[in-house]
C-alpha cells in the first residue's frame, strides 16, 4: 500500500475533512496546509498529485494516536523518517486501542485468518528471531476491516 492510499482510506473510514486532517497533523508538531492535503488525497494520475513522504505520514499517524488516546505526559512526539507496514500497523493498533484478539476478530470479517503468534511477530523488534515483515496484503486487509468496523453507516 502506498502512503497516499493509507491516508485516503483512513480519511474515508473516520470521515475526516481537510480541516480535521490538518488539525491531526498539527498534534504531532507538523504543519500541513490545505493544498498539500488536497494533493495527497488525489488519485495518482491527477495533475497536481503529490506523494506523501514517510515523515509526513508518520506525523499524521502520531497525531492520530494523540487524537484518539491523548498525549503522553512529558514526551515530545518524534516523527519517524522511514516507515514500513509493521510500523504503520502498530501505530494504527495503538491509536485505536486494539488488542491482538481484536485484530484477529477484525480480520475474520474479511475471511482473513491469522494466529496470535503470527500477528505478534509483526510487532516485535526487527532484530528479534521471530520478527516477521508485514506484507501489503495483510495491511490492506486490516485497513479494510477498519472501514467495516468504524465507518459510519449512512
Amino acid at each position: 500500500m502506498t502512503n497516499n492510499e493509507i491516508i485516503r482510506r483512513l480519511r474515508f473510514t473516520f470521515d475526516l475533512d481537510d480541516a480535521e486532517l490538518i488539525r491531526i497533523f498539527s498534534l504531532s508538531g507538523f504543519t500541513a496546509n490545505r493544498a498539500q492535503v488536497c494533493s495527497w488525497l488525489k488519485k495518482e494520475d491527477a495533475e497536481d498529485y503529490l506523494i506523501i513522504p514517510d515523515y509526513e505520514l508518520a506525523a499524521f499517524l502520531n497525531g492520530f494516536i494523540i487524537d484518539k488516546r491523548g498525549k503522553k505526559d512529558g514526551e515530545d512526539v518524534v516523527n519517524e523518517t522511514l516507515l514500513n507496514n509493521n510500523i504503520i500497523f502498530r501505530k494504527l493498533k495503538i491509536a485505536l486501542s486494539l488488542k491482538d484478539e481484536d485484530i484477529i476478530d477484525l480480520l475474520q470479517l474479511v475471511d482473513f485468518r491469522i494466529g496470535k503468534a503470527e500477528l505478534s511477530a509483526f510487532f516485535r523488534a526487527t532484530n528479534h528471531q521471530h520478527y516477521r515483515t508485514c506484507k501489503d496484503q495483510i495491511l490492506r486487509n486490516f485497513v479494510h476491516t477498519l472501514q467495516l468496523k468504524f465507518r459510519k453507516k449512512d
